[in-house]
């Protein structure tokens, strides 16, 4: 099987970071606003749990990419320059964490410009990349993603290798990184008593069959020569214990042959160089031929 990394890599892994504070879960569950106990839990990411991520991360020397929403870099702007000097990629998710699903392409566009501009001030340097905090893409967004200087979004599922979006009004590749929920840590370890995150209160997993997951998600990644791309929480696997889950996993990841760590940033730009055209038959492909026909193309 012809690899499509670079050589020498045989598969790619890219760890991306949503720091979102308490925002992202006001968005999901608002009846937990002004709730000051619930609040706390995820307030913890910004009090302990992104430092102890930078530490560990820093230990096996792995560049990683956080999504940022504008509103969590302006209350927590020291937090980000941390990041940012630790040479940590920023991306931005929004303004608010809005739920996208709500807004019209103008408000989503609003709230991408917005928050790029908060991170611009604040590092010094233009986002190139991008995570819908909540919801779906408006049609269209994409050209206003690709207008805006960004390379690459992760905000889609639809394959286990990065693709670029079909070509529209603005002539820019946005690379899409695509998401899979179980290489996620949210869905094993997100947890709160009132109000109930899940509803059904049926979580916080094993840390031991957790890590055998993921191990075993990347070996057949691996098998396959696929991007790996894990999505963390610093109010999640920033904890003590979950840290050292981070810690094993890493290890044992950095103990695997063959494999790329790359930022999402690195990832995208090679795919655009080396990987440009889209299969005919992709669901991205399929999913713009039938916004042309919605719109009278």
């Amino acid at each position: 099987m012809t690899s499509p990394w670079p050589a020498p890599y045989t598969c790619a892994v890219v760890v991306t970071v949503d720091y979102n504070d308490i925002h992202g879960i006001c968005t999901q569950v608002p009846a937990i606003a002004g709730r000051e106990k619930s609040l706390s839990v995820w307030r913890y990411g910004t009090t302990r749990g992104v430092q102890r991520l930078l530490s560990v991360f820093a230990e096996h020397g792995l560049r990683t990419s956080w999504c940022v929403p504008g509103i969590v870099a302006q209350e927590n702007p020291e937090t980000i320059r941390a990041i940012h000097a630790a040479g940590h990629e920023l991306a931005c998710a929004g303004y608010r964490h809005e739920d996208f699903s709500s807004l019209n392409r103008e408000q989503q566009r609003t709230s991408v410009l917005h928050g790029c501009a908060v991170l611009q001030r604040l590092t010094g340097r233009s986002p190139r990349g991008f995570r819908a905090p909540a919801g779906s893409y408006a049609p269209g967004l994409v050209d206003d993603l690709r207008a805006a200087g960004l390379t690459w979004s992760s905000s889609w599922g639809g394959d286990d290798l990065p693709y670029v979006h079909p070509a529209g009004q603005v002539d820019a590749a946005l690379v899409e990184l695509p998401l899979h929920v179980e290489l996620e840590d949210a869905p094993y370890f997100a947890f709160n008593l009132a109000p109930a995150v899940p509803a059904s209160q049926a979580r916080i997993a094993s840390y031991a069959d957790v890590l055998l997951n993921w191990q075993r998600d990347f070996t057949g990644f691996q098998r396959f020569g696929l991007c790996y791309l894990m999505r963390l929480h610093p109010e999640i696997l920033g904890t003590v214990g979950r840290s050292a889950l981070l810690q094993e996993w890493l290890g044992w990841l950095k103990a695997q042959p063959g494999v790329w760590f790359a930022s999402a940033e690195e990832v995208a730009q090679w795919w655009a160089t080396a990987h440009p055209r889209l299969p005919e038959d992709h669901p991205a492909a399929v999913f713009a031929r039938h916004q042309a026909k919605g719109q009278g193309v």
